[in-house]
C-alpha cells in the first residue's frame, strides 16, 4: 500500500487532530478503525476507500511452493473501489498434503462491496455492485458489470456471468443490470453500477 500523506489538520490550539481516513499519496482512504493485516501483501491501485471496522486478511498468503510467481501479493484492488464498514476480505484457500494454501483476490475497478460482507471470492471483476450482508464463497468469480442483491449466499465456486442481477440464498440469476449499467457516472449511477468517483471524493478525512 502507498505511503499515508503527513497532513493531519491542526485545530486553533496547534494540536493535530486526526481524521476518520488516513489518506496515501496514490488517494487511497483507509479507515483508522479498519484493521489490515499482511499490509506488504495488499495493492491498491488508487482512490479506494476501505471503511471503519473492515477487516482485510493479507496475512493470508500464497506459500513459496503453492505459487509460480515470485508475488506474494495477497488482496489487489483496483481503482475507485469502495470496501463498506464491516466488510472481510479473506483469501480462498484450499488444504493439500496436510497444508493449507492460500490464493490471491483480485478486485477491480469501480466496485462497490456493501456493509458486513464477507468475501473469499478469486475474482471481482469492475463496475461491480454488491449490497449489504452478502457472502461471497471461496473461489467464486465475479465478471464484469454485475449487481449482487443484499443478503445474496454466493456458493464456492460460483461464476457469475456479466451483465446480470444475481440475488437469494444460494444466489441464481434473477435478471440482467439496465443499459448502459456501469457506463458513465452521471448522477444516481455513483454507486449502483455507475463510476465510483463522486463516492469517493465525498468521503473527507
Amino acid at each position: 500500500m502507498s505511503r499515508p500523506s503527513a497532513g493531519n489538520r491542526k485545530s486553533t490550539a496547534g494540536r493535530s487532530i486526526k481524521g476518520e481516513y488516513i489518506e496515501t499519496d496514490t488517494g487511497n482512504k483507509v479507515s483508522r478503525r479498519a484493521k489490515i493485516e499482511g499490509t506488504p501483501n495488499i495493492m491498491l491501485a488508487g482512490r479506494t476507500v476501505i471503511m471503519a471496522d473492515v477487516h482485510l486478511r493479507g496475512d493470508l498468503h500464497r506459500t513459496a511452493d503453492s505459487a509460480t510467481s515470485s508475488s506474494n501479493t495477497t488482496i489487489s484492488m483496483g481503482k475507485y473501489t469502495v470496501i463498506a464498514t464491516g466488510c472481510t476480505i479473506h483469501p480462498p484457500s484450499r488444504l493439500s498434503r496436510g497444508i493449507m494454501h492460500f490464493y490471491p483476490v483480485k478486485i477491480g475497478d469501480h466496485v462497490y462491496i456493501g456493509p458486513e460482507c464477507h468475501v473469499s471470492s478469486i475474482s471481482i471483476a469492475s463496475h461491480v455492485h454488491i449490497g449489504p450482508r452478502c457472502v461471497l464463497g471461496p473461489f467464486s468469480i465475479v465478471k464484469e458489470n454485475v449487481r449482487i442483491l443484499d443478503g445474496a449466499v454466493v456458493p464456492q465456486g460460483m461464476v457469475i456471468p456479466p451483465g446480470v442481477v444475481v440475488g437469494g440464498s444460494p444466489a441464481r440469476v434473477v435478471g440482467e443490470v439496465p443499459e448502459g449499467w456501469g457506463a458513465s457516472g452521471r448522477a444516481g449511477e455513483t454507486v449502483e453500477g455507475g463510476e465510483l468517483r463522486e463516492l469517493v471524493r465525498s468521503i473527507r478525512g
